[in-house]
């Protein structure tokens, strides 16, 4: 084989790995920051330790100046009462979520009962403002997710509670479940 092509060959791989060291080496490459930021997983937008709750989007990458990069998503930050779970096979967690001055109500729920289900998720929020969905909730495994509106803040986030209530879907209405956002326990966000 020609040594001459090899030569060539091994300087264009060692040309083509310098960016890949610079993003595992980081910011921190020269001794600055805290040891917890730059490297590959930062660089690619894998790790950030700055969430503070589950639906507070990740940072994104390092982008080259003078190309576009992908669009910085707003924050979100989320109050969520505790994962519940009825013996009819119905399991629930509710939740306030307030982003971009808007607040709305959310029920992640999953139905292992068998059969489908009426779900009625309501938004109370401050001076007697009210927001209530109806769900249909299919029969099956799958988790899911009932959502009202969003609707422009007024007030403190803290000020607006969400309750979900799963029901069989007949006249008699039999209540399985009923989830809501307020917990004694630590809140995310």
């Amino acid at each position: 084989m020609n040594l001459r092509l090899i030569g060539i060959g091994t300087g264009v791989l060692i040309i083509l790995s310098l960016p890949l060291a610079g993003a595992i080496a980081g910011p921190d490459f020269a001794g600055q920051g805290d040891g917890k930021g730059g490297g590959l997983f930062s660089a690619l937008g894998l790790s950030d330790s700055s969430r503070t709750s589950p639906a507070a989007p990740a940072r994104p990458a390092a982008v080259e100046p003078g190309k576009p990069g992908p669009a910085e998503q707003p924050r979100t930050d989320s109050r969520c009462g505790p994962e519940l779970s009825s013996p009819h096979g119905v399991e629930a967690q509710t939740c306030v979520l307030v982003g971009e001055g808007h607040t709305w109500g959310r029920s992640y729920y999953r139905n292992t009962s068998g059969r489908a289900l009426d779900a009625v998720l309501t938004m109370m929020g401050p001076a007697g403002r009210t927001v209530q969905i109806r769900c249909v909730v299919g029969a099956g495994d799958e988790p899911g997710l009932c959502e009202t509106p969003k609707e422009e803040s007024a007030g403190d986030p803290d000020s607006y509670s969400a309750v979900a209530e799963f029901a069989v879907p007949d006249d008699e209405g039999e209540l399985l479940l009923r989830s809501g956002s307020n917990s004694s326990g630590p809140r995310d966000g």
